[in-house]
């Protein structure tokens, strides 16, 4: 346990994987809230809602129209971030002057997905069963290989059930027109965290940069296997957390998720794989189920502690492909890191598959955190800490409350 001392002072705690600090104030929990308060999500939504965009059969905003599918459904983005075909640009030379030194920009191509995560418009993940999460891995695991570079170590060993298929679920899958860098799986889930739609749905952004978080936790990847003598900074800590189980929410065999010990959101959860896997494409059969099963425990007990349908961005990193501040460091949402589509072979070793999940809910359904003010001119501060996050997390197994 962390000294007792700990839950009563301030204190500041380092995160290994970005090389930066949170600070934790447990004593502030106390203090009465009068200030904004979310509106709980209250809405019961129809199995399919003929005005949606996502469900079988509809049109879309562009007018294609949706396949009356009944597992995962993927799709080009109908309005994607970043393009595979625009104009070219090239950045002026270097002259010396002020402007060349301080006013620079890079061209970013890419695609981007959409995945449906089931037909049904009144699902989450936290609705669904262990084995209904799994074909939305498997997908995820089709399109990260299809857009893997041929010359990648993962191209070599990764197992011909996981090469690049020729249809999706029989649905064409669009062959990528260049080699991307780097491929960020996401999901946002709620209106409060910027969906767009509440039909379960991800995303899945393809660029030909690397973006700027996974790029950070990338360089201390490798710091950390260079300096410590080969060992991943992410399957030592996996092991360590295992051991001592004060900030475990949730493990079996393959993973392990619980509140990090520098956790900046009240009740962040980072999924870590126990063994060295660098990417989707690294995992078995049994490593597969025991990731769906892992997502579903963590987002039923997100759903079951304030007994709403819990918003997070969930983050396999790539959301967004920005330069974050201490401030916008991780807009509340899901996502997953592994290892780059194209990269050295150092990079893609000291790659570790992990998930990140940013909620912004901080005391209620309707009390959530933001990072303002200090957070925005200093660094992230937190109140509870992940240890008591953690415990509340555990106590919150079960089945879930609208099962109830």
């Amino acid at each position: 346990m962390p000294e007792p001392i700990l839950d009563d002072i301030s204190h500041r705690r380092f995160n290994p994987l970005r090389g930066s600090y949170v600070l934790v104030s447990p004593h502030r929990t106390k203090r009465p809230w009068q200030g904004q308060q979310e509106s709980s999500n209250k809405v019961e939504l129809p199995t399919y809602d003929e005005s949606c965009y996502l469900c079988p059969g509809n049109k879309r905003a562009q007018g294609d129209v949706n396949p009356t599918y009944d597992s995962t459904f993927v799709f080009v983005n109908d309005y994607a971030a970043v393009r595979e075909e625009q104009a070219e640009y090239e950045p002026p030379k270097q002259d010396g002057s002020l402007a060349s030194r301080l006013l620079r920009a890079e061209a970013t191509t890419g695609k981007c997905y959409v995945i449906t995560f089931s037909p049904r418009h009144n699902l989450t993940l936290a609705d669904m069963p262990a084995h209904d999460i799994l074909p939305v891995i498997n997908t995820w695991t089709k399109i990260y290989t299809a857009h893997l570079d041929p010359y990648s170590p993962l191209a070599k060993s990764a197992k011909p059930t996981t090469l690049p298929p020729a249809s999706m679920n029989g649905h064409p899958v669009p062959s990528p027109t260049q080699q991307y860098r780097y491929m960020q799986i996401f999901e946002n889930k709620d209106s409060a965290m910027g969906c767009s739609n509440p039909h379960p749905h991800g995303q899945v952004w393809a660029t030909t940069s690397l973006p700027e978080e996974p790029g950070i936790e990338l360089v201390h990847l490798r710091q950390y296997r260079r300096e410590q003598g080969g060992c991943n900074l992410l399957e030592d800590y996996a092991k360590l957390e295992s051991e001592k189980g004060e900030r475990t929410v949730f493990e079996n065999s393959s993973f392990w998720a619980g509140c990090p010990w520098w956790a900046t959101w009240p009740f962040e959860i980072m999924v870590v794989a126990k063994k060295h896997k660098r990417a989707l494409v690294d995992f078995d059969d049994q490593e597969r189920e025991d990731l769906s099963e892992t997502i579903a425990e963590v987002t039923r007990r997100y759903d079951n502690l304030f007994e709403t349908s819990f918003p997070y961005s969930e983050y396999s990193e790539d959301f967004q492909p920005e330069a974050r501040t201490f401030a916008n460091q991780m807009s509340p949402g899901m996502g997953i890191h592994q290892a780059p589509l194209s990269g050295t072979a150092e990079e893609i070793e000291a790659s570790h598959f992990h998930l990140h999940f940013y909620p912004p809910l901080l005391r209620s359904a309707t009390v959530r955190k933001f990072l303002v003010g200090y957070e925005m001119m200093a660094e992230p501060q937190r109140d509870i800490t992940p240890e008591q996050a953690a415990t509340r997390l555990r106590d919150c197994g079960g089945p879930l409350y609208r099962t109830r």
